[in-house]
Protein backbone atom coordinates (compact mmCIF):
# COMPACT_ATOMS: atom_id res chain seq x y z
CA UNK A 1 0.00 0.00 0.00
CA UNK A 2 2.77 2.41 0.95
CA UNK A 3 4.72 1.62 -2.20
CA UNK A 4 1.66 2.24 -4.37
CA UNK A 5 0.97 5.55 -2.66
CA UNK A 6 4.60 6.59 -3.06
CA UNK A 7 4.54 5.63 -6.75
CA UNK A 8 1.40 7.74 -7.35
CA UNK A 9 2.92 10.76 -5.62
CA UNK A 10 6.14 10.45 -7.62
CA UNK A 11 4.21 10.09 -10.87
CA UNK A 12 2.08 13.18 -10.19
CA UNK A 13 5.14 15.19 -9.15
CA UNK A 14 7.16 14.24 -12.19
CA UNK A 15 4.35 14.93 -14.66
CA UNK A 16 3.59 18.29 -13.05
CA UNK A 17 7.25 19.30 -13.17
CA UNK A 18 7.58 18.20 -16.80
CA UNK A 19 4.46 20.11 -17.86
CA UNK A 20 5.62 23.34 -16.25
CA UNK A 21 9.01 23.18 -17.90
CA UNK A 22 7.61 22.32 -21.32
CA UNK A 23 4.91 24.96 -21.06
CA UNK A 24 7.27 27.87 -20.49
CA UNK A 25 9.73 26.91 -23.15
CA UNK A 26 7.08 25.81 -25.65
CA UNK A 27 5.17 29.10 -25.54
CA UNK A 28 8.32 31.12 -26.09
CA UNK A 29 9.34 29.10 -29.12
CA UNK A 30 5.87 29.30 -30.67
CA UNK A 31 5.83 33.09 -30.76
CA UNK A 32 5.96 34.69 -34.18
CA UNK A 33 8.41 37.49 -34.96
CA UNK A 34 5.66 40.07 -34.62
CA UNK A 35 4.59 38.66 -31.26
CA UNK A 36 8.18 38.76 -30.03
CA UNK A 37 8.53 42.38 -31.09
CA UNK A 38 5.23 43.35 -29.46
CA UNK A 39 6.18 41.56 -26.25
CA UNK A 40 9.60 43.22 -26.05
CA UNK A 41 8.26 46.70 -26.87
CA UNK A 42 5.45 46.35 -24.34
CA UNK A 43 7.92 45.25 -21.65
CA UNK A 44 10.27 48.13 -22.41
CA UNK A 45 7.38 50.61 -22.47
CA UNK A 46 6.28 49.61 -18.98
CA UNK A 47 9.81 49.30 -17.55
CA UNK A 48 11.13 52.57 -19.00
CA UNK A 49 7.90 54.62 -19.38
CA UNK A 50 8.48 55.41 -23.04
CA UNK A 51 6.55 58.12 -24.87
CA UNK A 52 4.75 57.52 -28.20
CA UNK A 53 7.68 58.64 -30.34
CA UNK A 54 10.12 56.44 -28.42
CA UNK A 55 7.77 53.46 -28.66
CA UNK A 56 7.73 53.70 -32.46
CA UNK A 57 11.50 54.11 -32.68
CA UNK A 58 12.08 51.20 -30.31
CA UNK A 59 9.59 49.05 -32.25
CA UNK A 60 11.56 49.57 -35.47
CA UNK A 61 14.87 48.86 -33.73
CA UNK A 62 13.58 45.73 -31.96
CA UNK A 63 11.95 44.44 -35.16
CA UNK A 64 15.29 44.73 -36.95
CA UNK A 65 17.07 42.95 -34.10
CA UNK A 66 14.55 40.09 -34.03
CA UNK A 67 14.83 39.71 -37.79
CA UNK A 68 18.65 39.63 -37.59
CA UNK A 69 18.59 37.04 -34.79
CA UNK A 70 16.23 34.76 -36.67
CA UNK A 71 18.25 34.90 -39.88
CA UNK A 72 21.46 34.28 -37.90
CA UNK A 73 19.86 31.34 -36.11
CA UNK A 74 18.83 29.77 -39.43
CA UNK A 75 22.23 30.55 -40.92
CA UNK A 76 24.02 28.96 -37.95
CA UNK A 77 21.90 25.83 -38.18
CA UNK A 78 22.70 25.48 -41.87
CA UNK A 79 26.46 25.95 -41.56
CA UNK A 80 28.85 25.01 -38.79
CA UNK A 81 31.76 26.94 -40.33
CA UNK A 82 32.05 29.60 -37.63
CA UNK A 83 33.84 29.05 -34.37
CA UNK A 84 32.35 29.99 -31.02
CA UNK A 85 34.75 32.94 -30.79
CA UNK A 86 33.55 34.36 -34.12
CA UNK A 87 29.91 33.96 -33.14
CA UNK A 88 30.61 35.62 -29.78
CA UNK A 89 32.27 38.59 -31.54
CA UNK A 90 29.24 39.00 -33.80
CA UNK A 91 26.87 38.90 -30.83
CA UNK A 92 28.93 41.48 -28.95
CA UNK A 93 29.01 43.73 -32.04
CA UNK A 94 25.22 43.47 -32.36
CA UNK A 95 24.80 44.30 -28.66
CA UNK A 96 27.09 47.32 -29.00
CA UNK A 97 25.13 48.57 -32.02
CA UNK A 98 21.87 48.06 -30.13
CA UNK A 99 23.23 50.07 -27.19
CA UNK A 100 24.29 52.92 -29.46
CA UNK A 101 20.88 53.04 -31.12
CA UNK A 102 19.06 52.87 -27.79
CA UNK A 103 21.22 55.69 -26.44
CA UNK A 104 19.97 57.88 -29.30
CA UNK A 105 16.32 57.04 -28.54
CA UNK A 106 16.21 57.02 -24.74
CA UNK A 107 16.81 59.75 -22.19
CA UNK A 108 19.92 59.33 -20.01
CA UNK A 109 17.81 58.08 -17.07
CA UNK A 110 15.92 55.60 -19.26
CA UNK A 111 19.15 54.41 -20.84
CA UNK A 112 20.84 53.75 -17.50
CA UNK A 113 17.75 51.87 -16.30
CA UNK A 114 17.70 49.85 -19.56
CA UNK A 115 21.39 49.01 -19.11
CA UNK A 116 20.85 47.83 -15.51
CA UNK A 117 17.86 45.66 -16.53
CA UNK A 118 19.96 44.22 -19.33
CA UNK A 119 22.84 43.39 -16.97
CA UNK A 120 20.47 41.70 -14.51
CA UNK A 121 18.99 39.54 -17.26
CA UNK A 122 22.44 38.62 -18.51
CA UNK A 123 23.49 37.52 -15.02
CA UNK A 124 20.31 35.46 -14.59
CA UNK A 125 20.93 33.82 -17.95
CA UNK A 126 24.50 32.93 -16.94
CA UNK A 127 23.19 31.40 -13.71
CA UNK A 128 20.61 29.32 -15.60
CA UNK A 129 23.23 28.10 -18.05
CA UNK A 130 25.59 27.15 -15.21
CA UNK A 131 22.74 25.35 -13.44
CA UNK A 132 21.86 23.40 -16.60
CA UNK A 133 25.49 22.41 -17.05
CA UNK A 134 25.77 21.11 -13.51
CA UNK A 135 22.50 19.22 -13.91
CA UNK A 136 23.69 17.64 -17.15
CA UNK A 137 27.03 16.73 -15.63
CA UNK A 138 25.41 15.13 -12.59
CA UNK A 139 23.08 13.14 -14.86
CA UNK A 140 26.00 12.00 -16.99
CA UNK A 141 27.94 10.64 -14.01
CA UNK A 142 27.00 7.00 -13.51
CA UNK A 143 25.78 6.18 -10.04
CA UNK A 144 27.60 3.38 -8.29
CA UNK A 145 26.14 1.23 -5.52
Amino acid sequence: MKKGFLAVIMFVGITTFAQEKDGKRGEKEKMTSEQKVNFMVKKMTTDLTLNEKQVEQVRVLVANQVKKRETKRIETLDTKDKSKAEIKKEIEANQTNMSLEMKKILTPDQFSKWESIRKERKEKLKEKIAERRTNKESEAIPKSK
